[in-house]
């Protein structure tokens, strides 16, 4: 973590810890495998953004106790079951700098775990006793599902647009961004405003994390990123800088990029990578990343002022800054 990330953390230290100890306990199970699994993928860390917005939102509208805590641990499970059954779709072998679940237990095991976690959650989310919670939550998963879906359909199509691809990463990414600052703004008796506000906040600051992540692809490194640089396009995922150097770029550079999509596979790596930046599509997508980060601070003029709003502020600011 940079200085400027770890800013926003601070804010939340006693609370992060509180909801670590929600997670082990929760993690528990009578089959020694799947406490295994839970305990290896869960201990990986990661930037834990989810959980973080939770606590930030909660605690910026003036609510700190344990159900705020319960609903961070209850998102980060699902997020986590998420990772899991996405690392077995997209066979992955690398996340977070480390071998992934499927990678050494398997396929099967990763995807029951996955299933674990995800009902893990909701019996978390139950003890809440929140029913418009379990409406955002529940709705938010449903949706979640689609977005991959609709992704996997994706695989290898040249002809993804760009409306196609916000469909996608709304879907597949910012809808849990949503759901976090969405329900702990329920949860913590916001008004209509201040609910609406912060939703508007969590799909704006997921869809510019989502870009950066796709610009990332290209630019970033991969010690620095946990995972290998080019992944998205050895799998065949029409991403905005591709899309856009199909529609922008020369005929070459649209050719080229068609083909490697239509491919799969990472021999073209540098050829794509030179073609994309080439064509402004890299500056494109960063532009576009800003923009949406702009509007999910701009939507925090809802909160009454506090160190809270402030984090929230400053983790849009970073959601375009960061490297990894």
């Amino acid at each position: 973590m940079t200085q400027q990330s770890q800013s926003f953390y601070r804010v939340v230290t006693d609370d992060f810890a509180a909801v670590d100890g929600i997670i082990r306990q929760q993690l528990t199970s009578r089959v020694p495998l799947v406490e295994k699994i839970g305990d290896y993928i869960v201990s990986a860390g990661g930037k834990r953004l989810r959980p973080l917005l939770v606590l930030l939102t909660g605690k910026a509208l003036g609510r700190a106790d344990h159900d705020l805590q319960l609903l961070a641990a209850t998102i980060e499970f699902l997020h986590t079951s998420t990772l899991l059954h996405d690392d077995v779709v997209d066979a992955s072998g690398m996340r977070r700098g480390r071998s992934t679940a499927n990678a050494l237990w398997g396929n099967a095991p990763s995807v029951l775990v996955g299933d674990f976690l995800y009902a893990r959650s909701f019996e978390m989310m139950v003890a809440l006793g929140s029913m418009e919670v379990m409406r955002i939550i529940s709705q938010a998963t449903r949706v979640i599902a689609e977005g991959e879906v609709l992704q996997l359909s994706k695989i290898r199509d040249a002809s993804t647009t760009e409306e196609i691809y916000m469909e996608v990463i709304r879907g597949k990414t910012a809808m849990l961004f949503e759901a976090s600052t969405h329900s702990a703004a329920i949860l913590a008796g916001a008004n209509a405003e201040q609910a609406e506000a912060l939703r508007r906040y969590g799909d704006h600051l997921g869809v510019a994390f989502q870009l950066v992540d796709d610009l990332l692809d290209y630019q970033g490194d991969a010690v620095a990123l946990g995972k290998n640089v080019g992944d998205d396009l050895a799998e065949g995922k029409p991403t905005l800088p591709l899309i856009v150097t199909m529609r922008e770029g020369t005929a070459e550079q649209a050719a080229l990029v068609r083909q490697a999509i239509r491919q799969g596979g990472s021999q073209d790596l540098e050829s794509v990578r030179a073609a994309v930046e080439a064509a402004g599509a890299l500056d494109y997508t960063a532009r576009k990343a800003q923009e949406f980060a702009e509007r999910a601070i701009a939507c925090l003029d809802a909160l009454p002022a506090s160190e809270y709003r402030d984090a929230l502020a400053d983790l849009g600011r970073f959601s375009v800054a960061r490297t990894h």
